[in-house]
């Protein structure tokens, strides 16, 4: 698809981007990534019920790995985005990163046509041809980590189509990002992951069915049996990746939490936390006591039973960590 192709329904105004400086730049704020891991409907939702009480300023929601995923349907978003609305939260539907059939280009445009309905909602598009629909409707969006964004031409494009901020890819480092933001011309809010684990690839293949022997139509929605992924091991018994279904991420968890202070200085504007099932709540209020008190030099607590990496942004390996 390009981004000149589909079709339209309500055409609306798009909101204009803010226009920063370094006297009128919003406070930092925290964000709370889709949720990637298959968990039972009434687990979702309880997990958002408390979300609503946490200091996370932005969340978002819906299915971004694999469309055989059903436990929480469209509407069943939409009410849970009412819910967090209502709390005060700004919140965003996350677009599914990896489009493979015409059943999930409907569901795409469904996702679109909710937000057109209800201007209190954002959509993260995490693919070109959500993009495509965004900008024909003139929605506000913000750009997604699967757009791949490494140069400030891209994201001068994505700004003209209507972006209003873009979440920087995990693997782009510190340095990179202030030679891309100083050669941007838009005025354009940027996040960034700081703590949670590495999304890696997508493949259309779903190595937790092959795991168990199945095929990707028969898969049995074995990742339902992993709510935080499915740890691979070498040989040696090493940690080495997480399968989630067709996503591999990292065996370690990227924690920039220490750098807070570092990131912000950058440029960032919205400091992004990856869910998890245990312990989200500690690393938003970390995040946040990291916020209200820059530069007091107190880090936050360590899950010891978590290796963590921060290697990306420090312009080595991913995988090491730079103290």
């Amino acid at each position: 698809m390009t981004l000149l192709d589909a079709g339209t329904d309500m055409p609306v105004a798009a909101e204009p981007a803010p226009a920063f400086s370094a006297a009128t730049r919003p406070a930092p704020r925290i964000s709370l990534e889709a949720l990637g891991y298959y968990w039972p409907k009434q687990q979702v939702e309880a997990f958002y019920e408390q979300v609503r009480q946490w200091p996370a300023d932005v969340v978002y929601l819906g299915e971004t790995v694999c469309s055989r995923r059903h436990e929480m349907r469209l509407e069943d978003w939409l009410a849970v985005a009412v819910t967090l609305v209502d709390a005060g939260k700004e919140v965003v539907l996350s677009t599914q990163a990896l489009l493979e059939s015409e059943s999930d280009l409907k569901a795409l445009r469904r996702l679109i046509d909710a937000a057109a309905a209800d201007r209190r909602l954002r959509v993260e598009a995490n693919d070109f041809g959500a993009v495509r629909l965004l900008a024909e409707l003139e929605l506000p969006f913000v750009a997604g980590p699967g757009l791949n964004v490494f140069n400030p031409q891209t994201l001068d494009l994505l700004a003209e189509l209507g972006a209003t901020r873009w979440v920087m890819p995990a693997e782009m480092s510190g340095a990179t990002l202030r030679a891309l933001l100083s050669g941007t011309t838009s005025a354009i809010a940027t996040e960034a992951l700081v703590w949670g684990r590495l999304p890696l690839a997508l493949s259309a293949r779903c190595f937790t069915a092959r795991h168990y022997r199945l095929q990707k139509d028969a898969c049995a929605f074995k990742c339902a049996e992993f709510p935080d992924g499915l740890p691979l091991r070498t040989r040696e018994g090493e940690l080495f990746l997480v399968l989630n279904g067709v996503q591999t991420q990292s065996a370690k968890v990227y924690n920039l939490l220490p750098q807070t202070a570092e990131i912000v200085a950058a440029g960032v504007d919205v400091l992004r936390i990856a869910p998890r099932q245990v312990g989200t709540a500690d690393v938003i209020a970390a995040c946040r006591r990291q916020l209200d008190a820059p530069g007091s030099g107190a880090a936050p607590e360590r899950d010891e039973t978590l290796a963590y990496c921060n290697g990306f942004w420090h312009g080595h390996p991913g995988l090491e960590q730079i103290d």
